[in-house]
């Protein structure tokens, strides 16, 4: 079987910053989805949130859910808490059929704001990691209990940015906490995707495909842009289109029996760069990787 290909909305229209797309209606963002070729989308904020509204529109355009972001506050709340607040969340996913379900802590996070440098982002000091990291598993328990992976999204301007706390979050973790690897994410923060593919193969749950601009990101770490500028800037971009070695990632989710979705997630100004085209480029180039590297 095939690995299937998915894409995110970011694409056509942005939760971060919804006037990015804020007139394109949903409708055209699956339909083009479904023409650039793929199999299924994760959810954005132009989605209804309820099982019966949403299916019937996914079914109309032949596309399947992939999984969804779910805003954590552990560091704030205890598990209990968090899985109670989860609870809509994983019921829609769940009743769509999704396996995995997206999962970033988002306390202090300064991603969404564009008047805040990412220097300015949140960090655990070296006592904060266990309590966090039983919290996590946790909830990552409860989740498996009911059918569901964490996938767990490390992400610029949060607590768990950096291949350093990667390491930590996985050390502080039960093997229930699965890793989404966030290809253009670790490469902004200054990371290698391959080496955290190799060393967290057995718990990658889910893939999230962006490229990076190195011209662009060299100015947004040399200026200290804020998240949402280097967006703007076009940092980010479809796999194939910048510095990310797809040719060796790929491969190498094939060794450690990776079988999840590919999702392309490259979060742009649909002005500047126009959604069907990029949706295309990204799918048909890592279609193409996948069937070489025999996924």
């Amino acid at each position: 079987m095939a690995i299937p290909i998915g894409i995110n909305p970011l694409t056509w229209t942005n939760d971060d910053m919804p006037e990015l797309g804020a007139d394109t209606p949903l409708e055209v963002c699956l339909a083009e989805a479904k023409q650039a070729g793929y199999d299924g989308v994760e959810l954005g904020n132009k989605f209804p949130r309820k099982a019966d509204q949403l299916r019937p529109i996914l079914a109309r355009h032949g596309l399947k859910l992939v999984s969804g972001w779910y805003s954590a506050r552990l560091l704030e709340r205890s598990a209990a808490e968090e899985i109670a607040a989860a609870e809509d969340h994983l019921s829609l996913l769940l009743a769509l059929g999704c396996t995995a379900m997206v999962f970033a802590e988002v306390t202090g996070a300064v991603h969404g704001s564009r008047g805040t440098k990412l220097s300015r982002r949140p960090r655990l000091g070296d006592g904060d990691w266990a309590r966090f990291g039983q919290r996590m598993t946790d909830v990552a328990r409860a989740l498996a209990k009911r059918g569901m992976k964490m996938a767990y999204h490390h992400h610029m301007g949060t607590v768990v940015e950096t291949a350093a706390e990667i390491d930590r979050l996985m050390a502080a973790t039960g093997p229930e906490v699965g890793l989404l690897l966030d290809t253009g994410h670790l490469t902004y923060a200054g990371g290698d995707p391959l080496a955290v593919a190799r060393q967290y193969g057995s718990r990658l749950t889910h893939v999230h495909c962006k490229d990076v601009r190195v011209k662009v990101l060299e100015q947004a770490k040399r200026d200290d842009w804020a998240f949402l500028d280097a967006v703007l800037a076009g940092v980010f971009t479809v796999p194939g289109d910048g510095c990310v070695d797809y040719r060796a990632l790929l491969p190498l989710l094939k060794e450690k029996g990776y079988r999840g979705w590919l999702v392309v997630e490259a979060e742009q100004d649909p002005v500047k760069a126009h959604p069907l085209t990029y949706a295309r480029m990204g799918h048909d180039y890592l279609r193409l990787l996948a069937r070489t590297a025999g996924l």
